[in-house]
Formats: structure tokens, sequence, C-alpha cells
């Protein structure tokens, strides 16, 4: 039997150690590896220490004689204490937290959670990242979304590889109007676009109730081409006049709303300048250009031309016809229409602007449009005010043209 002095701790042999273990008594839960390893989604709490403060009445130790004299079990005992007291101090024990900082909440059991952008680790792996930025011009009424690179993207082929484009879409819309996409960069799963694709005719209301859809797709010659992931960006979370930029992980496929109003459909965006001539009694009408067409013809392309007509119109003279505009979904028109009238009158008067698909040989079809005037409501009566408001002063505003006008008659 080993003697030993006053206050020193009996050291065990490791063969005492192992008989110990092995002798049948009283079964513990064994501990996981995971109780060693406290993980602190916020970091390592402030007042965590690894021991706790030592009473000032305790005899002060030697550190090297201590260590010195510890034995195995004793280590373990202690390792189980600090396992005990980090948890505590982080508030998983029912006594008051030491210090004088407020009481944690305590904390949540482990689980799947999605990271901060709202994305799963899983999902990250298997389906690749994408790099882009997003610049919400609100002079030009343009948004600026530049597809820098991905990576990492789910092989789609036999080679192992993939063909990917990225694909934009303004939710809520018509699916086909404001469809943007890049090039198709062949046999990567590492693709760099640096492309930038550009919608025009942007509002602030817009940035307000709009979500951009980033889609990455796999283009295959001789079948439907496949999807990869996609993420969605609101445009609220944009700063006018400041580029965002993202690095995000791709998720897999979100249902699109399909219980919005179909009268209420985009077909496109339609830029009109309005201006009240106080000195020739006369209100004149500006179509300079439309955005993002919804497609009618065969080949993805329409023939768009514009028409215009004051209402109520007694003497059926108010309609003006800009020109036809060859094979295109952003044509530029930059023509003015005149009517005569008076100022006082303007307010019991809608200007009705209508947007046609040419077509040779057979009826004409409609694209879209919109009615400006005082039983208009949101930008529609804004842009209406503003002229009554402002004589003289050219106003110039983008508008969404619809799919149906209430109480219009939509033939050509």
């Amino acid at each position: 039997m080993t003697l030993r002095r006053r206050g020193e701790k009996a050291t065990i042999s490791i063969q005492e150690h192992m008989a110990i273990d092995v002798c049948p008594g009283p079964i513990r839960p064994i501990k996981q590896i995971s109780d060693y390893f406290p993980r602190f989604p916020r970091g390592l709490p402030p007042d965590a220490g690894p021991r706790a403060a030592a009473p000032p009445d305790a005899p002060a130790r030697p550190a090297a004689a201590s260590a010195g004299r510890r034995s195995p079990s004793d280590g373990a005992r202690d390792d189980d204490e600090d396992v005990d007291q980090l948890f505590g101090a982080y508030g998983t024990s029912p006594g008051p937290s030491p210090g004088p900082s407020p009481a944690r909440p305590p904390a949540k059991p482990p689980e799947d959670e999605p990271d901060a952008d709202g994305y799963e680790s899983d999902d990250c792996t298997a389906l690749g990242t994408l790099d882009f930025s997003l610049l919400y011009d609100q002079e030009s009424n343009a948004l600026h979304c530049t597809i820098s690179k991905a990576k990492g993207l789910k092989p789609m082929d036999h080679n192992g590889l993939a063909d990917p484009y990225v694909k934009l879409h303004l939710l809520p819309g018509a699916s086909k109007a404001n469809k943007l996409r890049t090039k198709t960069l062949r046999n990567t799963l590492n693709p760099t676009w640096n492309e930038t694709l550009t919608y025009y005719g942007i509002t602030d209301e817009d940035m307000i109730r709009k979500t951009l859809r980033i889609s990455v797709c796999d283009e295959d010659k001789f079948r439907h081409n496949e999807f990869i992931g996609e993420t969605r960006v609101p445009l609220k979370k944009l700063k006018p006049n400041h580029t965002k930029t993202f690095s995000i992980c791709l998720e897999k496929q979100l249902p699109v709303d399909k219980t919005e109003d179909k009268s209420l459909e985009e077909r496109g965006r339609i830029l009109i300048s309005l201006k009240y001539s106080s000195q020739k009694q006369g209100l004149l009408v500006g179509i300079v250009r439309c955005a993002h067409l919804a497609a009618m013809d065969a080949n993805g392309y329409s023939d768009p031309y514009v028409k215009t007509y004051l209402k109520p119109d007694v003497d059926k003279k108010s309609k003006h016809k800009t020109a036809v505009k060859k094979k295109t979904l952003n044509p530029e028109f930059n023509e003015e229409f005149w009517y005569e009238i008076k100022h006082g009158d303007l307010a019991k008067k809608t200007l009705e602007v209508t947007v046609w698909d040419y077509d040779i040989g057979k009826s004409n079809d409609f694209i879209g449009g919109v009615v400006l005037g005082i039983n208009a409501k949101g930008e529609r009566l804004k842009h209406w005010f503003d002229c009554l408001k402002n004589k003289d002063k050219r106003i110039e505003r983008w508008h969404t043209l619809t799919s149906e006008l209430p109480g219009a008659v939509l033939s050509d």
C-alpha cells in the first residue's frame, strides 16, 4: 500500500483503473462525443470560463505540483465539470447565471435549421452556388442583373457535366413577357458568364411588390431543358442606385402562385409621356417605347404597334396609331399625338392605350393595354393627375400592360 501525505489525492495505476471499470456495478449512461464539443451558435459565452473561480479563502496550490498529482479519473471528472459549467453559463442550467449580465434564454434543442439565407447545406452541396449582383437605377427605371458565375453545379448529363444557362423571371407576372436568359456554356459545372441582363420599365411600385426569380437550367438539344436550381430575391431588399452582391446556394424548385387574377396578367411595359399645352389648348401624348412584350408569333417575337383613344369619343375621331415595328419585343416608337381639348374637360376624359401584334391575312392580336384617367388607380392615376397639375411640363412614366381593360372594346 502506497503512503501519501495529507491533502494529496490517491493515484491509481492503469491496471487498477481498468479493473474498476470492468467490475459489475450500476450502469451509467455513456456521454456522447458531442457533449464534449458544445455548439454555441453565436460563439462561446463571454462569462463561460474553463473553470469556476476559486473561493478567496481557498489555499493556493502550485499549478505544476497540482498537475503532476492528477489522476486519470480526476481529469475525466474535471472535463465533465467543465462541460457542465459551459452549458450552465449558456443558460441550460436551472440556476442563475454568474455575473451581472442578464439571464440568457434557454438553448433550443439541436435541429436541422436553414442558415441565415434560408437554404440548407444539403441543397447547397447537391445543387451548387450562384454569384450575381443587382442594381436598381431609379432615374432610368432599369433593373440591371449581372450574372457572374456558378460553382459545384449538379451534374445533369451522362458525361458527369452540364450545359448550364441562367434564366430570370419577375414574379408575379406573365412568364413569357418578362423572361431573360444568359448564353449557354457547354460541358462545365463551374460556369463563368459575367453577363448583364436588364429589365426596363421597373417602377418604385414594382420594387415593393415584385420578386426576382433566378433559375439555373441545363440545356438539352434533343429533349426538354432540365431544371438545376433556383433562388428568389424580393426587390424590396435593394436600395436605389446601390449595387448589391449575392453568393447564394441554389435550392429546389418552388411552386409558383397560380391564383393571381388572369385578367391582370402582365403583358409588358410601355413608356408614355403626357404634356398639356396651355398656349395651344391641347394634350400631347407621346408613345416612347415598349419593353418585354409578350411574344405572339411562332418565331418568339411580335410585330407591335400602338393605338391611342381619348374617351368618351362621340365623334370617333380620337384614334391614333403608330408605325409597326417588325420582329421585336422591345420596340422604340418615339411618336407623339395631339388632342385639342380644354384643360377643364380633361378631368372627364380617359386615355386608352393599347398594343397590338400586326398579322398579314388575319386579324391582329391584342397584346396588352393601359388606361389613364381620373378613375384609374396607382401610378396610372398619379400620372394623369400630375399632367393636369403641371401645365406645359412633359411628364414621362412607365406603365404595366395588362391582358384586359375594364370597359374597353378590344377590336382593331
